[in-house]
Order: C-alpha cells, then structure tokens, then sequence
C-alpha cells in the first residue's frame, strides 16, 4: 500500500473535456482511493490565448457526472491553493530567478526572425536546428552564456523581449523509470534547451507544472504518453531544484476504432459517436459536440467502459462498479500499448447496466418520455411494462418503441408482416378467437395462454396462423415480449377491441 498518495488531473480549458481525459482523470481518481489519498483538480491555463470561458466549468460538471469529484481544486479545499495555474503567476518567476542563480538556466534574447534563419540553415545542409549544448555558446545565438552581465541587464532594463532556457546537461545517460513502461534511457545531448518563462511573465507549461507538483506535493504524475518526450526535462527540472521527483506513469493513447491514430472528434462525427463526456456548446461558433450523457448512457456504464481502455484487471469480469474498480486497479496492470475504441462496446456496457438497474429507478428516468407523448399512465402498470421490455433495450430512450403498444392501441400495421400473415381466412380465425377470449373469467396470463392453445389445438390450426395474426392485431408488428403477457397487461375489453380493429381494417 503506498502511503501519503496525492495525485492531480491538470487538464487546459481550452474546449470540452474529451475522454482520454475523462480516462486519465478516472485512473488518476482510482489510484487515489485505492491508496486512500487525494484527487487533486488544478486548471492548467497558462497559454492565455486558447482559453475558452467555459471549459473550466464543463471539466468541474463533467468529473461530477462521472461519479469521481475532486478532493481539492478551485474553490474546494484550496490547502495548496490558488488551483488556476493563471492565479499563481508570481510564483513561477520566483523560481525561473532560482535556476537562473544556480545556472542551471539562462535569459535568451534571440528573436524568432533568427531562430527561423538557424532553422533554414541547418535544413539546406539537411541538419535539424537543436537549440542546445553544441550551439548556444558558440557566440551565434544571442543568450546570457555569451553576453556579459551588464549587457543582459541593459537588453531586459530596455524592454527587449526575451525567454529563460533551460540549461540541459551535456554527455550523460539519463536512467528514468516509469510505473506503466520501466526503465527508459536517455542520452541528454538529444535534448533540446526549453523555455521555461517569457518576458510577458508567463512560464511555460514545464516550469508551471514542476513547480506546482511540488508545492502541491504530488506524490505519483499518471498522465497521458504524449508527455513522455518531455519526462526527462521534467526529472531534471526536479534534480535543478534539489527537489524529490513524484512517481511517474504515463497511460497508453486510445486509438480510433479502426485501431491507427488518436481518437478525435472527427472519428465520433463520422461513425455517430460522442467522445466528450457532456455536451458542450461552442459559445464562439455556435456548434454543439455530443456527449455520453445526452445521448442516453449511464455515468457508470461510461466509466466501466472507460476503466478497461488501457487497463486489465487480468481476469475475466468485465462489469466492475466503481468500488470495484478501485479495489482492483493496479498501474501494474496498465498497458503499454493504445488502446483501440469500440463504439458497439460502449453500447454493450450499456445494456448490461440498464438490465442490472431497479425497475423503478428506470420508470422514474422513462416518466418525462411518457408525458412528452401525453401519456397518463399507473405508475406500477409502467413498472411491468419496464420490466417486461427491458432487455431488449440499449438506452431508456428506446423504450417508447419497445412499449408503444401498452400506451396506445395500433394505428396502423406493419406492411410486410400483414401481408405474409393477413390471409383470406385469417378474418374469421379472428374472430372465433374473439368468442374464445370473451369467455375467459379469469383473465390472467398463463390462464389465456392454457385457454387459447388448447382451441388451436381442438381446432386442428397451426399455431403460426394464430399467434402471428393476433401479435399483429395487439402490437401492430410482430415485436414486443410474451403475447399472453400483453393481454392481461391492456386487459379483456382492450384485447377484444384490438382484435376487431384489426379485422375491420385488415
């Protein structure tokens, strides 16, 4: 058991939450609880020029309608606050001015004019521009390893625009380890110099990051593997500082469903999937994205499904409860490899969840349905209803046209199946089966079935040219769940309308 685990999702509000984030915040929320430590939310929103009002917010409902809140985060528990990287600015300055005392940072002041001409360079000798240890003292590139003190102070004091890089050593293997992958070796003159602040007062995304993991003592990093390049800048941003590095894990991508590329938007828009969690309005364009929610899913039928993108449990359950789930998550047990996304999946678990749900509980969400339609309806009569026809659900959404025909007698009749089961003597089966019905008392299900099949059986009639007939008399269409049910459901009188209905317009 690891002890005294913090661990943070540090998402950017520049749009909507997609699921390789509602992913990574879930593994994240798992490991925690596990651990009985604490989920941190921190707002990443140092690159000022994509954010998006309301991304901030969506993240926040987003978590909560997943079922995996935060523990600390803006305006919650703020211990280590503030949690908008935006509100902690004058922090990061402080500690730019802490590497740049102990060198292991420098002021750059080339400007990107020149940066793009080093670039052009380099590519008509089919080289590529590394800003690092083999060039930055070379007197070509303007920074403070070549300039004298005093003409550093007079560019910053003159309002020159400048950046503070980050000195990466020369000649070393870097050894890293990571909880997800292992070891990973790395050789620093690969490594280029990074920004880690601008003159606008600005840090980058490295600098912020490494500073508030550590104010915030984040004991494990579980991210995503697009940072993996940046892991050893990261480790060695710690080791500049003097400063314990936290744990790292960095998860698998998860891939189209075609298995090449990262998910994205555009694959849900063309296959008909969400891949955000919650709708999400751009107040800017107008366009509305999908999301699991208003698409029908359940919050834990979405993260069950999630949990199983990248990780395995090594047995061979698949629904897992939430509690479940973190009793049995293991960064151990995380792949390396993407993770492919199946749509048809998702819509599985789903189902598997809408079976396992209390027939109440799904009358109550299938209530507003009804009323949509004008429906006045027996709470416990729905009850039956619900239980009779939910297994062949996806989504409660697919109720009314499992059920229709317990509301409302048919209007119409399904065109194919009247014509291969209306024959010419179909009529007046009919309606000897109208006097059948009509004498039964009792009018119980398994009675009318007894009743019914021991005429057809006197009658020396095959089964088929009854039963066909008078689903399609009660329902409108040879759908809907045990026949015999249906009838003591709408009752005698309704049953013998149905049945007449049929013959007069059949």
């Amino acid at each position: 058991m690891e002890t005294n685990v913090r661990v943070r999702f540090a998402p950017s509000p520049t749009g909507p939450l997609h699921i390789g984030g509602v992913r990574t915040a879930l593994y994240n929320y798992l490991f925690a609880k596990k651990h009985q430590g604490t989920f941190i939310l921190r707002i990443e929103d140092t690159d000022q020029t994509r954010y998006v009002a309301n991304a901030e917010q969506y993240i926040i409902d987003a978590l909560e309608w997943c079922g995996i809140p935060f523990d600390e985060g803006p305006d919650k528990n703020e211990q280590f606050g503030p949690y908008r990287q935006s509100e902690r600015k004058e922090l990061y300055k402080k500690y730019a001015n802490i590497l740049l005392e102990t060198g292991h940072a420098y002021y750059a002041f080339d400007t990107s004019e020149q940066l793009d001409a080093h670039r052009k360079g380099h590519e008509a000798e089919g080289k590529t521009f590394i800003y690092n240890w083999h060039n930055r003292e070379k007197g070509r590139l303007v920074n403070s390893l070549v300039l004298s003190n005093e003409q550093v102070q007079q560019r910053i004091d003159s309002g020159e625009k400048y950046v503070v890089r980050f000195k990466s050593p020369q000649d070393e293997i870097l050894v890293l380890e990571d909880e997800v992958r292992g070891s990973i070796r790395i050789d620093t003159n690969v490594l280029d110099d990074k920004i880690l602040f601008k003159s606008d007062g600005m840090p980058t995304y490295h600098l912020a990051n490494i500073v508030d993991d550590h104010l915030m003592e984040i004991s494990h990093v579980i991210r995503g593997e697009e940072w993996l390049p940046s892991l050893a800048l990261h480790v060695l941003l710690y080791r500049a500082f003097g400063w314990d590095a936290p744990k790292f894990a960095h998860l698998p991508l998860i891939l189209k469903p075609v298995g090449k590329g990262k998910l994205s938007k555009r694959d849900g828009d063309k296959l008909g999937f969400p891949v955000f969690p919650l709708e999400y309005k751009n107040e800017v364009t107008g366009d509305v994205s999908r999301g699991y929610k208003e698409d029908g899913y359940f919050n834990d039928a979405f993260i069950n499904m999630l949990s199983l993108l990248g990780w395995n449990p090594g047995t061979e359950q698949e629904i897992f409860y939430l509690q479940e789930l973190i009793d049995a998550f293991d960064l151990q047990k995380v792949s390396k490899s993407g993770a492919k996304f199946n749509p048809d999946k998702t819509k599985w678990f789903n189902q598997q969840y809408l079976q396992l749900k209390e027939d109440m509980y799904l009358t109550a969400l299938y209530r507003p349905i009804l009323e949509e339609k004008g429906i006045t309806f027996d709470e416990k009569y729905t009850e039956r209803v619900v239980s009779l026809i939910k297994e062949r659900a996806v989504f409660v959404h697919d109720f009314w046209n499992l059920s229709n025909f317990f509301f409302e007698s048919p209007e119409t009749y399904d065109a194919k199946a009247s014509k291969k089961n209306w024959k010419e003597g179909t009529p007046d089966i009919m309606s000897e089966l109208i006097a059948v019905i009509s004498s039964i008392d009792l009018f119980e299900s398994a009675i009318i079935e007894t009743i019914v099949k021991e005429w057809i059986t006197n009658k020396e009639i095959g089964f088929g040219k009854v039963m066909q007939p008078l689903r399609l008399s009660l329902v409108g269409a040879l759908k809907g769940p045990h026949l015999f049910d249906i009838m003591e459901m709408i009752g005698k009188k309704e049953t013998l309308n149905r049945i007449q209905n049929a013959i007069d317009k059949l």
